[in-house]
């Protein structure tokens, strides 16, 4: 694991402490989505396909600080979307590490040598590149070529000036456990921080749908990466930005259920209902969101919407809160390490899991009435016109 020991120490601290107050549930990590405009049409995402008004939206700075300050979670994740098209998203991040929030701000590093200067190294603040495998591994996935090559010319560049640089990977079906290795020894040559790798989730409105993992698959591809772990060019283990006992979790060692409102996401419609995946309904604060939100109704054998779902921002924040009450069982797994061989863990059953709805369309067809009752802002004007 490779978080670094200030921002380890800080948000342990912090779960400590919510364990003593007595509080069954508490944010780990705030999700924040500034704007869902992109500059790539990914096969696998669910974030985009909103009509041109909504994509034109963006939260003020001083939404965004408000967001952060009602939360309260030790780290933000500033998303999308393609933030670096946020034209204030300097001013953004600034505000959040006044706030001695741990800010990682996630890009497809298409604008990222050129936005780079607006931006300072800290302590508190993180680049998160996305790439999904090699050259042609993520090129295929961002369908558009070259995406690769700017990405490791711009992770060289953000290294070079100094700031802390890790990868995310999302991984598919289509994975082979033998290039995602060789993927991984490849970025830990490039001289990233770390690697956050998860499962894709499989987002109702995703232009592809024949790629997505269940939970056996899951496992096993993850088994079969972390199996050839130390043996290609890379000698030593790679550096994970997660928790060890997350990575066990995804090779089927451990039996996690999701903690949704660990990572609460807060975007241009409001305090997404029950996670930063499900988008089924919004919350106008952060305390509603909360106090009315039925947290039973969603998770791996509550709602068949999750019934594959092991993605970071579900369980990573279980492994976290796992690790800090049960620290012995968390260095067990530590000393033992990654156990890709012999039976896996007994799964969540899946049989009672009520069916989904589907009620995307309800905010999205509120929010229009909203914004074409109105007369657009300078700013969307502007974002129009480019």
């Amino acid at each position: 694991m490779t978080v670094p020991l200030n921002q380890a120490l800080r948000v342990g601290a912090y779960v400590v402490k919510q364990h003593l107050l007595g509080r069954k549930r508490y944010p780990l990590v705030l999700m924040l989505e500034p704007l869902f405009r992109c500059n790539l049409a990914c096969a696998g995402c669910g974030k985009i396909d909103y009509p041109a008004e909504i994509l034109n939206q963006r939260l003020s700075v001083a939404e965004c600080m408000e967001a952060i300050d009602e939360c309260g979670a030790p780290v933000v994740v500033i998303a999308g979307g393609e933030p670096l098209l946020h034209r204030e998203i300097d001013q953004i991040v600034e505000g959040a590490i006044a706030r001695k929030k741990f800010v990682i701000v996630c890009t497809n590093a298409l604008l990222l040598e050129k936005k780079m200067e607006l931006f300072k190294p800290s302590k508190w603040f993180s680049w998160s590149v996305h790439l999904d495998g090699g050259k042609d591994e993520h090129d295929a996935s961002v369908c558009q070529t070259g995406v690769y090559d700017r990405a490791v010319a711009a992770i060289a560049e953000s290294k070079r000036r100094g700031f802390r640089t890790v990868i995310n990977a999302t991984l598919f079906n289509n994975a082979v456990p033998e290039k995602v290795a060789t993927f991984f020894d490849d970025v830990m040559h490039m001289g990233v921080d770390g690697i956050s790798v998860s499962p894709g989730y499989a987002y109702e409105r995703a232009p592809d749908q024949q790629h997505f993992l269940n939970r056996l698959a899951t496992k096993e591809l993850f088994r079969g990466i972390f199996r050839r772990q130390g043996k290609g060019t890379w000698k030593k283990k790679w550096s994970f930005n997660q928790s060890s006992m997350f990575l066990d979790f995804l090779a089927g060692n451990q039996t996690f259920k999701c903690t949704p409102w660990g990572n609460p996401c807060r975007t241009y419609f409001g305090w997404q209902r029950p996670c930063y995946l499900l988008g089924e309904g919004y919350a106008k604060t952060y305390k509603e969101l909360m106090d009315t939100t039925d947290w039973d109704k969603y998770g791996v054998g509550n709602y068949e919407k999750c019934s594959d779902c092991m993605v970071h921002c579900g369980f990573e924040a279980t492994a976290v809160a796992e690790t800090v009450s049960k620290p012995w069982r968390a260095l067990a797994q530590v000393m033992r390490g990654i156990r890709t061989e012999g039976a896996m863990a007994k799964d969540i059953p899946l049989e009672n899991a009520r069916p989904p709805d589907f009620v995307f369309s309800r905010h999205v067809e509120k929010a229009l009435t909203e914004i074409r009752g109105r007369k657009p802002a300078p700013e969307e004007v502007a974002e129009a016109a480019e």
